[in-house]
């Protein structure tokens, strides 16, 4: 029994089919057949009905595959080990970040962090926060950036920053006149929002304290932009929030809709999350330290109100 003949067994589990298997695998697929049959000869158990369509999992494979999950973790443990002793920060390392962040802040991090590890290898990936988690859980990704609080039993969240909801106030909008916002102004009904599944939606549905199936009167949009949001509002389509870093991008004209909120102010916390495995935690603790130090520096707000969004998985 090999760690090699175990990740060939976790990869046709996965895909439920020895030819994407071997694929993701980087190996020709008679070859891992071959090892994923001599293991199977050496336990003298069958670990896939090769019979059906996809591939199914035996009973007695069920448990084989669980435990291969495991022994595959322990033994990268051990590389990270060794990398840890020898000061080591490099290697193939997949960051996943939510759709809603990546604009704003990969720009901000990514040419300083390749700069100061240039032997780390960043693989990154746009992801909804559902799939980041079932990502991270299955191994897939070795950490994310994400908005929290998650509170999920398997991963460790380490906040980043928190960054303001600021509202982007049309000049024919009721609010125009305000000097500040308060929570207690916003109608939901007024209010454009990102498609379903974006959780900075999610918190702005959260902040009006109303119910998750809420649908405008008059249209549905469906779009991930802010920009989109912004130009509806231009068109006095109705107010919109937006993520503080999502303001500094605006031209000169846009910036004089912003309105910010009287203290506290709603924010929602940003955080990088991983699997308590701990895998590959020394380039963790690098992204950590690169990101949470620029983006201290652009972020000066210090008394904020998380905002939670409404699903947490």
């Amino acid at each position: 029994m090999t760690i090699t003949q175990l990740q060939y067994v976790l990869a046709v589990a996965e895909y439920q089919n020895f030819t994407l298997a071997a694929e993701k695998s980087f190996v020709t697929q008679p070859t891992l057949s071959m090892q994923v049959q001599k293991l199977e000869d050496e336990l003298d158990v069958l670990i896939f009905d090769r019979s059906k369509k996809p591939i199914r999992i035996t009973e007695a494979g069920q448990k084989i595959v669980a435990q291969a999950k495991n022994i595959v973790n322990e033994a990268e443990r051990i590389k990270d080990i060794v990398d840890q002793e020898k000061g080591f920060i490099g290697g193939e390392y997949t960051l996943g970040i939510i759709p809603t962040i990546m604009p704003t802040l990969l720009p901000m991090f990514l040419k300083t962090f390749i700069n100061k590890y240039p032997k780390v290898n960043l693989i990154i990936k746009e992801q909804s926060t559902e799939t980041l988690i079932k990502n991270i859980q299955e191994g897939h990704i070795d950490g994310a950036i994400a908005a929290t609080p998650l509170e999920i039993e398997y991963i460790i969240e380490r906040p980043l920053y928190y960054e303001p909801f600021v509202g982007y106030v049309p000049k024919n909008h009721r609010l125009r006149a305000a000097d500040k916002l308060n929570p207690s102004d916003l109608d939901i009904s007024d209010i454009l929002l990102l498609k379903d599944g974006h959780c900075f939606r999610d918190g702005v549905i959260n902040l009006c304290k109303t119910p998750k199936k809420f649908e405008n009167e008059h249209f549905q949009l469906q779009s991930g932009s802010f920009e989109t949001l912004v130009n509806l509002a231009d068109q006095d389509m109705g107010m919109t929030l937006l993520p503080y870093l999502n303001t500094l991008e605006l031209d000169e004209k846009k910036q004089k809709n912003l309105k910010y909120f009287n203290n506290p102010s709603p924010a929602r916390e940003v955080s990088l999350i991983y699997h308590k495995s701990e895998l590959k935690i020394q380039i963790t603790q690098a992204l950590k330290e690169v990101i949470s130090g620029i983006v201290r520096g652009a972020i000066a707000f210090q008394d904020v109100k998380i905002i939670s969004p409404i699903h947490k998985k």
